[in-house]
């Protein structure tokens, strides 16, 4: 009878248990993250709660979103890529309504501390009327807002208002890249608002610096 070649069978056992060992630990360290990103993306317990509405699934800004300076010249909507944005829509009449959620913008930005400089701010105008020279002058104080026109239908395509509301009655967040996720209510809360955008740029801080600053 031919011989068994027991080194090379009790080698290739301890291989074996050596690799699921090695397995075992893995699993054990990564299970962690696994279990945090199932609570979160798929458990998401009642307890997990905002204030802003979170767009599910995020939408990323169209290629071909036809955006204009207020030179008239066209801009690359991945050229907003890279930095948090705070949004506001509304017409370049911009009433007393308007004024107030460019100023919620500005403190918002202002709020988040050192944090500020992963935040531009940009204005979406929905026609082609002139914006006063006044309000102008006041967006264009450092940290600057940019102000880009876009035909309100194609706007349409990205952005939506929450049921019964307008599309200008809302400030909208967009991540790094290019991501609509968050839309705050209409009748605006900053401090809570406020406190959403705290636990997003604190989750996304391994990733994510300051880039774009305006």
């Amino acid at each position: 009878m031919p011989r068994l070649d027991l080194g090379s069978e009790e080698a290739r056992r301890r291989t074996i248990t050596g690799r699921w060992t090695l397995l075992l630990v893995l699993l054990a360290c990564a299970a962690p993250v696994v279990a945090s990103y199932l609570a979160y993306y798929v458990i998401r317990p009642e307890a997990r709660s905002n204030y802003a509405a979170l767009i599910e699934p995020a939408r990323a800004i169209p290629p071909s979103l036809p955006l204009q300076d207020l030179e008239g010249r066209a801009i690359d909507p991945l050229s907003l890529h890279g930095q948090w944005l705070i949004v506001v829509v509304g017409s370049a009449s911009c009433d007393g309504a308007c004024e107030g959620r460019l100023y919620a913008q500005r403190q918002l930005r202002e709020m988040t501390g050192r944090d500020r400089d992963r935040i531009d701010k940009v204005w979406l105008v929905t026609d082609t009327a002139p914006i006063k020279p006044e309000l102008r002058s006041a967006l264009d104080a450092a940290p600057s807002t940019q102000v880009l026109r876009v035909p309100a239908a194609d706007l349409a395509q990205w952005l939506t208002p929450a049921e019964g509301e307008a599309i200008e009655s809302h400030l909208y967040l967009v991540d790094p890249m290019g991501r609509w996720m968050m839309r705050a209510p209409a009748a605006l809360d900053p401090a809570r608002f406020k406190r959403d955008i705290d636990r997003l740029l604190r989750a996304s801080a391994a990733w994510d610096t300051a880039g774009r600053a305006r």
